[in-house]
Protein backbone atom coordinates (compact mmCIF):
# COMPACT_ATOMS: atom_id res chain seq x y z
CA UNK A 1 0.00 0.00 0.00
CA UNK A 2 1.23 3.50 -0.87
CA UNK A 3 0.11 6.77 0.70
CA UNK A 4 0.27 9.88 -1.48
CA UNK A 5 1.49 12.48 0.99
CA UNK A 6 1.91 15.14 -1.74
CA UNK A 7 -0.05 14.11 -4.82
CA UNK A 8 0.36 17.12 -7.11
CA UNK A 9 2.64 20.05 -7.79
CA UNK A 10 6.32 20.44 -8.70
CA UNK A 11 7.42 17.84 -6.11
CA UNK A 12 5.58 14.59 -5.37
CA UNK A 13 5.90 12.46 -2.24
CA UNK A 14 4.67 8.93 -1.63
CA UNK A 15 5.22 6.63 1.35
CA UNK A 16 5.16 2.86 0.92
CA UNK A 17 3.94 0.65 3.72
CA UNK A 18 7.46 -0.79 4.03
CA UNK A 19 8.88 2.62 5.01
CA UNK A 20 10.28 3.78 1.65
CA UNK A 21 9.50 7.42 0.83
CA UNK A 22 9.58 8.30 -2.87
CA UNK A 23 10.42 11.95 -3.45
CA UNK A 24 10.04 12.97 -7.10
CA UNK A 25 10.83 16.23 -8.86
CA UNK A 26 7.85 16.91 -11.10
CA UNK A 27 8.56 19.51 -13.78
CA UNK A 28 9.35 17.10 -16.63
CA UNK A 29 8.64 19.62 -19.40
CA UNK A 30 11.41 21.83 -17.97
CA UNK A 31 13.83 18.93 -17.31
CA UNK A 32 12.91 19.39 -13.63
CA UNK A 33 14.64 22.75 -13.74
CA UNK A 34 14.46 24.54 -10.43
CA UNK A 35 12.35 27.66 -10.09
CA UNK A 36 11.06 29.19 -6.87
CA UNK A 37 7.93 27.04 -6.77
CA UNK A 38 9.91 23.80 -7.08
CA UNK A 39 12.50 24.86 -4.51
CA UNK A 40 9.86 25.77 -1.94
CA UNK A 41 7.95 22.56 -2.67
CA UNK A 42 11.14 20.50 -2.34
CA UNK A 43 11.86 21.95 1.07
CA UNK A 44 8.27 21.36 2.16
CA UNK A 45 8.39 17.75 0.99
CA UNK A 46 11.68 17.06 2.78
CA UNK A 47 10.27 18.56 5.96
CA UNK A 48 7.22 16.32 5.56
CA UNK A 49 9.59 13.34 5.46
CA UNK A 50 11.25 14.66 8.63
CA UNK A 51 7.83 14.48 10.29
CA UNK A 52 7.08 10.89 9.23
CA UNK A 53 8.64 8.54 11.83
CA UNK A 54 7.85 5.47 9.73
CA UNK A 55 10.23 6.46 6.92
CA UNK A 56 13.26 4.15 6.81
CA UNK A 57 14.75 5.16 3.43
CA UNK A 58 14.16 7.86 0.79
CA UNK A 59 14.42 7.54 -2.98
CA UNK A 60 14.91 10.88 -4.75
CA UNK A 61 14.22 10.87 -8.50
CA UNK A 62 12.97 13.03 -11.33
CA UNK A 63 9.95 12.67 -13.60
CA UNK A 64 10.49 12.68 -17.37
CA UNK A 65 13.75 12.20 -19.26
CA UNK A 66 16.06 13.89 -16.72
CA UNK A 67 16.80 13.76 -13.00
CA UNK A 68 17.29 17.54 -12.86
CA UNK A 69 18.99 19.88 -15.31
CA UNK A 70 19.72 22.51 -12.63
CA UNK A 71 18.20 25.97 -12.42
CA UNK A 72 15.41 26.92 -14.81
CA UNK A 73 17.40 29.20 -17.12
CA UNK A 74 14.29 30.55 -18.88
CA UNK A 75 12.84 31.50 -15.53
CA UNK A 76 16.12 33.18 -14.58
CA UNK A 77 16.36 35.08 -17.87
CA UNK A 78 12.84 36.44 -17.45
CA UNK A 79 13.86 38.31 -14.28
CA UNK A 80 16.04 40.81 -16.14
CA UNK A 81 17.75 43.26 -13.80
CA UNK A 82 15.92 41.67 -10.87
CA UNK A 83 17.83 38.42 -11.29
CA UNK A 84 20.35 39.00 -8.44
CA UNK A 85 17.56 39.49 -5.90
CA UNK A 86 15.63 36.53 -7.30
CA UNK A 87 18.67 34.25 -7.13
CA UNK A 88 19.48 35.40 -3.63
CA UNK A 89 16.11 34.07 -2.51
CA UNK A 90 16.23 30.98 -4.75
CA UNK A 91 19.66 29.92 -3.53
CA UNK A 92 18.51 30.40 0.06
CA UNK A 93 15.68 27.92 -0.56
CA UNK A 94 18.11 25.54 -2.29
CA UNK A 95 20.51 25.77 0.63
CA UNK A 96 17.92 24.91 3.24
CA UNK A 97 16.55 22.08 1.06
CA UNK A 98 20.01 20.55 0.68
CA UNK A 99 20.78 21.00 4.36
CA UNK A 100 17.46 19.39 5.29
CA UNK A 101 18.20 16.48 2.95
CA UNK A 102 21.59 15.84 4.56
CA UNK A 103 20.05 16.08 8.02
CA UNK A 104 17.30 13.54 7.29
CA UNK A 105 17.64 10.58 9.61
CA UNK A 106 16.81 7.94 6.97
CA UNK A 107 19.40 7.47 4.21
CA UNK A 108 18.69 9.13 0.88
CA UNK A 109 19.17 7.34 -2.45
CA UNK A 110 19.33 9.51 -5.58
CA UNK A 111 18.15 7.53 -8.60
CA UNK A 112 19.75 9.49 -11.45
CA UNK A 113 18.82 9.25 -15.12
CA UNK A 114 19.39 11.72 -17.93
CA UNK A 115 21.17 14.85 -16.71
CA UNK A 116 22.06 15.73 -13.13
CA UNK A 117 23.36 19.24 -13.71
CA UNK A 118 23.81 22.53 -11.92
CA UNK A 119 23.16 23.25 -8.29
CA UNK A 120 19.84 21.47 -8.56
CA UNK A 121 20.67 18.13 -10.11
CA UNK A 122 24.39 17.89 -9.46
CA UNK A 123 24.04 19.41 -6.00
CA UNK A 124 21.26 17.04 -4.94
CA UNK A 125 23.31 14.06 -6.14
CA UNK A 126 26.27 15.24 -4.06
CA UNK A 127 24.02 15.64 -1.00
CA UNK A 128 22.49 12.17 -1.27
CA UNK A 129 23.87 9.28 0.75
CA UNK A 130 23.77 6.90 -2.22
CA UNK A 131 23.66 7.57 -5.96
CA UNK A 132 22.32 4.82 -8.18
CA UNK A 133 22.85 5.99 -11.76
CA UNK A 134 21.48 4.74 -15.05
CA UNK A 135 24.31 3.82 -17.41
CA UNK A 136 23.24 6.66 -19.72
CA UNK A 137 23.19 9.31 -16.94
CA UNK A 138 25.32 12.45 -17.22
CA UNK A 139 26.69 14.63 -14.42
CA UNK A 140 27.82 18.24 -14.81
CA UNK A 141 28.24 21.25 -12.57
CA UNK A 142 27.96 23.83 -15.35
CA UNK A 143 28.03 26.95 -13.17
CA UNK A 144 31.29 28.51 -14.31
CA UNK A 145 30.50 28.08 -18.00
CA UNK A 146 27.55 30.48 -17.62
CA UNK A 147 29.41 32.99 -15.48
CA UNK A 148 28.09 31.69 -12.17
CA UNK A 149 29.62 29.86 -9.20
CA UNK A 150 28.66 26.44 -7.83
CA UNK A 151 25.98 26.30 -5.15
CA UNK A 152 23.89 23.75 -3.23
CA UNK A 153 26.93 23.07 -1.07
CA UNK A 154 28.88 21.39 -3.88
CA UNK A 155 32.06 23.30 -3.03
CA UNK A 156 32.03 21.23 0.17
CA UNK A 157 30.24 17.98 -0.65
CA UNK A 158 31.98 17.29 -3.97
CA UNK A 159 35.51 17.61 -2.60
CA UNK A 160 34.56 15.28 0.25
CA UNK A 161 33.34 12.73 -2.28
CA UNK A 162 36.08 12.91 -4.91
CA UNK A 163 38.97 14.85 -3.34
CA UNK A 164 40.11 18.44 -3.79
CA UNK A 165 42.04 18.04 -7.06
CA UNK A 166 39.24 16.16 -8.80
CA UNK A 167 36.66 18.62 -7.47
CA UNK A 168 38.71 21.52 -8.84
CA UNK A 169 38.71 19.88 -12.26
CA UNK A 170 34.97 19.15 -12.21
CA UNK A 171 33.86 22.56 -10.93
CA UNK A 172 36.31 24.74 -12.87
CA UNK A 173 36.49 23.00 -16.26
CA UNK A 174 32.91 21.67 -16.19
CA UNK A 175 33.29 18.33 -17.96
CA UNK A 176 30.19 16.27 -18.62
CA UNK A 177 30.81 13.07 -16.69
CA UNK A 178 29.37 9.80 -17.89
CA UNK A 179 27.86 7.47 -15.31
CA UNK A 180 30.99 5.30 -15.52
CA UNK A 181 33.21 8.33 -14.91
CA UNK A 182 31.05 9.42 -11.98
CA UNK A 183 31.39 5.93 -10.50
CA UNK A 184 35.15 5.95 -10.99
CA UNK A 185 35.44 9.39 -9.37
CA UNK A 186 33.39 8.39 -6.33
CA UNK A 187 30.36 10.54 -7.15
CA UNK A 188 28.11 7.57 -7.96
CA UNK A 189 27.63 4.51 -5.77
CA UNK A 190 26.43 2.12 -8.46
CA UNK A 191 25.72 2.17 -12.21
CA UNK A 192 22.94 0.01 -13.62
CA UNK A 193 21.09 -0.39 -16.94
CA UNK A 194 18.54 2.35 -17.33
CA UNK A 195 15.59 -0.01 -17.56
CA UNK A 196 16.24 -1.36 -14.05
CA UNK A 197 17.26 1.92 -12.39
CA UNK A 198 14.21 2.26 -10.18
CA UNK A 199 14.13 -1.45 -9.35
CA UNK A 200 17.77 -1.25 -8.22
CA UNK A 201 17.14 1.88 -6.16
CA UNK A 202 14.14 0.22 -4.53
CA UNK A 203 16.14 -2.94 -3.80
CA UNK A 204 18.79 -0.83 -2.05
CA UNK A 205 16.08 1.03 -0.14
CA UNK A 206 14.55 -2.24 1.04
CA UNK A 207 17.97 -3.47 2.16
CA UNK A 208 18.22 -0.33 4.28
CA UNK A 209 14.68 -0.61 5.69
CA UNK A 210 15.57 -4.03 7.09
CA UNK A 211 18.35 -2.52 9.22
CA UNK A 212 17.95 -0.74 12.58
CA UNK A 213 16.94 2.84 11.76
CA UNK A 214 18.54 4.48 14.79
CA UNK A 215 21.88 2.88 13.96
CA UNK A 216 21.57 3.98 10.32
CA UNK A 217 20.70 7.54 11.31
CA UNK A 218 23.58 7.73 13.79
CA UNK A 219 26.06 6.33 11.28
CA UNK A 220 24.89 8.77 8.60
CA UNK A 221 25.24 11.66 11.03
CA UNK A 222 28.73 10.56 12.11
CA UNK A 223 29.90 10.21 8.51
CA UNK A 224 28.64 13.62 7.40
CA UNK A 225 30.01 15.24 10.55
CA UNK A 226 33.26 13.33 10.36
CA UNK A 227 34.23 14.56 6.92
CA UNK A 228 34.86 18.00 8.42
CA UNK A 229 36.07 16.96 11.86
CA UNK A 230 39.43 15.90 13.23
CA UNK A 231 40.00 12.35 14.41
CA UNK A 232 40.43 13.63 17.95
CA UNK A 233 37.05 15.36 17.84
CA UNK A 234 35.26 12.44 16.20
CA UNK A 235 36.43 9.62 18.50
CA UNK A 236 34.49 10.78 21.60
CA UNK A 237 31.41 11.41 19.46
CA UNK A 238 31.62 7.85 18.15
CA UNK A 239 32.01 6.51 21.70
CA UNK A 240 29.03 8.53 22.94
CA UNK A 241 26.88 7.31 20.05
CA UNK A 242 27.82 3.65 20.51
CA UNK A 243 27.03 3.85 24.21
CA UNK A 244 23.69 5.51 23.51
CA UNK A 245 22.70 2.95 20.86
CA UNK A 246 23.63 0.04 23.11
CA UNK A 247 20.60 0.84 25.24
CA UNK A 248 18.12 0.39 22.40
CA UNK A 249 15.91 -2.64 21.86
CA UNK A 250 17.32 -2.99 18.35
CA UNK A 251 20.86 -3.34 19.70
CA UNK A 252 19.73 -6.05 22.11
CA UNK A 253 17.87 -7.77 19.28
CA UNK A 254 20.93 -7.58 17.02
CA UNK A 255 23.16 -9.18 19.63
CA UNK A 256 20.60 -11.87 20.41
CA UNK A 257 20.21 -12.69 16.71
CA UNK A 258 23.97 -13.16 16.35
CA UNK A 259 24.14 -15.42 19.41
CA UNK A 260 21.08 -17.42 18.37
CA UNK A 261 22.16 -17.55 14.71
CA UNK A 262 18.90 -16.25 13.34
CA UNK A 263 17.79 -13.24 11.30
CA UNK A 264 17.27 -10.09 13.34
CA UNK A 265 13.94 -8.28 13.43
CA UNK A 266 14.39 -4.58 14.10
CA UNK A 267 11.55 -2.38 15.29
CA UNK A 268 13.21 1.05 15.46
CA UNK A 269 13.11 1.14 19.25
Amino acid sequence: MTDELIASGPVLLELDSDGVARLRLNRPDAANGMNMDLLQALHAAIMRVHGEPGVRAVILSGEGPHFCAGGDVRDFASKGEGLPDYLREATAWLQIAVSSLVQLKPPVIAAVHGFAAGGGGFGLACAADFVVAADSAKFMSGAVRVGMAPDAGTTVTLSRLVGLRRAMDILLTNPTLTAAEALDAGLATKVVPGEVLHDEALALARTLTALPPQALAATKRLLWRGTGASLEAQLPEEARTVSELSGTADAREGLAAVIERRPAHFTGT
